[in-house]
C-alpha cells in the first residue's frame, strides 16, 4: 500500500473483491449497467458508513466536491441520487448477504486467536444469541409488518463471544418472536450457546443437547421440575447458592425436554437478586456457569455499538431490498474494521478509531504509518463504555 493511496481504499483492500464479482455474475448484478456498477454501490455504502452520512441527500452533497477522487475511491464515474436510489431499490440483495458472510468468515478466522480476559480460563467456544429492533415509520416503509401500529424488522445475531465477530445474522419481521429463529442457527458440538429467557424453547434445546453441544438459558416463572441431585456449594462467597441436577417435572415440559438438566441459583450483589440458570453442562463449576452467562451482556453491547456508530437506524432509501442492503453492509463494515485491527494491531479505542476513520478517508497517508501516527490518542477518551474493545 503505497503513500499516495487514499486511506478508504487501503481499507477497502481488506475486502474479497474477487469473490463478491463472483457474486455479481452469479447473480447478474451488472446485468445493463453503464456506470455505477454493484463494487462502486458497495464502496458508496461503505463510505457513507464509515462518514457517518445520515441520507441519500447527505451522501451526494457530500461527495459533489470530490469527483475527482472517485476513480480511485471505486465509486465509478459519477454518484447521482437517482442512480443510487435505484440501486439501493434494484440490486439483488443476495449479493450483499453472501459477499457479508465471507467477510465475517475471514474475520472470523483473524481473530480466532485473540486474548480475552472475559474468556479466560474457558476451554469451550461460547457463542450468544438475541435480537435487536429496528423501528420504521410505516407512513413511509409501507411494506413493513405492524406491531402494537408501529413498523420495523428483528436483527437476530449469534455472536462469537471471543472474537466479537457476529457470525451469523437472521433479518426478520418485528412481528416474529425470539424462539422462532432458534432452529435457523448453525450449532457446534462441544460449544456454549447462551440465551436470554425469551429463547426458552425445550424442543430447540433438546436438539442443541443431542447434537453435543451447551447451552446456558435463563429459567421462565412456572418452570416447575424435580430434585435428583443436590451438588456442594458451601461456598457461598462466589455468589452460588444452590447447584442441582433435575428433570422438568411439567407435563409439557417433561415431554418436551427429557433428559436431566442442571440448575444454578446465583446471587448477583451488583444487581441485588437471585438469578437462576439452566444448563445441560454438569463439568463446569457453577461460579463459570453464572461467569458464561454474564458474558452475554457482550452481545447488547454490540447492538448498543452498531446502532451507535454505523447507520442501521436512519436509511438510505424506503424499499425492503435497500433497508436490508444497508443492514448487510453495516456488518461487512464492522467486520472490515475488525480485520484491519487485529493486522495492525491497533490499540486506539474503537469510538476514536471510527471517529478518525470517518474525518481522514480522503487522506493520501499509508495505513500502517497512519495508525502508528494516531496511538497518542489510544487514551483520550475515559467513558468506560468507549474503552470497551468490542474486537
Amino acid at each position: 500500500m503505497n503513500k499516495g493511496t487514499y486511506i478508504f481504499t487501503q481499507l477497502c483492500q481488506f475486502l474479497p473483491r474477487d469473490y463478491f464479482e463472483y457474486l455479481v455474475k452469479k447473480y447478474q448484478g451488472n446485468k445493463h449497467v453503464k456506470s455505477f456498477t454493484c463494487w462502486n454501490h458497495l464502496m458508496v455504502l461503505i463510505w457513507a458508513q464509515l462518514s457517518s452520512r445520515e441520507s441519500l441527500r447527505d451522501i451526494i452533497t457530500s461527495l459533489k466536491f470530490h469527483k475527482s477522487k472517485f476513480h480511485h475511491m471505486g465509486f465509478g464515474k459519477d454518484v447521482c441520487r437517482t442512480t443510487l436510489s435505484e440501486a439501493n431499490e434494484r440490486r439483488e440483495l443476495k449479493i450483499f448477504q453472501l459477499f457479508a458472510e465471507r467477510v465475517i468468515e475471514l474475520a472470523q478466522k483473524k481473530r480466532v486467536n485473540v486474548d480475552d480476559l472475559f474468556m479466560d480460563g474457558i476451554d469451550y467456544r461460547v457463542f450468544a444469541v438475541d435480537s435487536t429492533s429496528i423501528p420504521l415509520d410505516i407512513n413511509k416503509y409501507w411494506w413493513s409488518t405492524t406491531q402494537a401500529g408501529k413498523g420495523g424488522l428483528k436483527l437476530h445475531v449469534l455472536l462469537d463471544l471471543l472474537t466479537r465477530i457476529p457470525i451469523h445474522n437472521i433479518i426478520t419481521d418485528n412481528t416474529v418472536r425470539d424462539q422462532g429463529v432458534m432452529d435457523l442457527f448453525p450449532y457446534e458440538t462441544a460449544s456454549f450457546y447462551i440465551f436470554d429467557k425469551a429463547y426458552v424453547k425445550l424442543l430447540s434445546l433438546s436438539k442443541i443437547d443431542d447434537l453435543g453441544a451447551f447451552f446456558i438459558v435463563r429459567r421462565k416463572k412456572k418452570m416447575y421440575y424435580e430434585i435428583l441431585e443436590e451438588f456442594n456449594c458451601s461456598d457461598k462467597s462466589n455468589g452460588v447458592l444452590r447447584d442441582l441436577k433435575i428433570k422438568l417435572s411439567g407435563r409439557w415440559a417433561a415431554a418436551r425436554y427429557k433428559q436431566p438438566l442442571r440448575i444454578v441459583y446465583y446471587y448477583s450483589e451488583e444487581k441485588n437478586r437471585v438469578f437462576e440458570f439452566f444448563t445441560n453442562n454438569f463439568e463446569m463449576t457453577p461460579d463459570k456457569i453464572a461467569h458464561l452467562y454474564r458474558c452475554r451482556w457482550q452481545i447488547e453491547i454490540f447492538f448498543k455499538w452498531v446502532k451507535q456508530h454505523l447507520k442501521i437506524k436512519r436509511f438510505y432509501g424506503m424499499s425492503e431490498n435497500a433497508v436490508k442492503i444497508q443492514i448487510y453492509v453495516a456488518i461487512i463494515t464492522y467486520c472490515m474494521i475488525a480485520i484491519v485491527e487485529k493486522d495492525y494491531k491497533i490499540e486506539i479505542p474503537t469510538f476514536d478509531l471510527l471517529r478518525i476513520l470517518g474525518i481522514s478517508l480522503f487522506e493520501r497517508k499509508n495505513l500502517k504509518d497512519f495508525f502508528s501516527e494516531e496511538k497518542e490518542y489510544k487514551n483520550c477518551q475515559n467513558d468506560s463504555f468507549q474503552n470497551l474493545n468490542l474486537f
